[in-house]
């Protein structure tokens, strides 16, 4: 995913996972960029969620799936 910023820069994002909420049935994409080290959150057309709240809820949710997962693994 091609992201241009408000400076015209032109950053790459990779989809790093899909979560659906069980309530809404909404679908977000988090995607990850890693020369900035930075995580964006997608609806499922791939729009940035401007509801930064949101956005976070559903990073943290997928980072404690992750963890959880890596947990797993050992």
């Amino acid at each position: 995913m091609l992201v241009e910023t408000d400076d015209d820069r032109h950053l790459e994002y990779e989809v790093v996972g899909l979560l659906e909420d069980d309530e809404s049935h909404e679908s977000y994409a988090i995607c990850y960029n890693k020369a900035n080290d930075e995580f964006i959150v997608t609806d499922e057309i791939g729009k940035i969620l401007e509801d930064e709240e949101l956005a976070q809820e559903v990073l943290d949710h997928f980072l404690s799936l992750a963890e959880e997962s890596s947990e797993d693994g050992d």
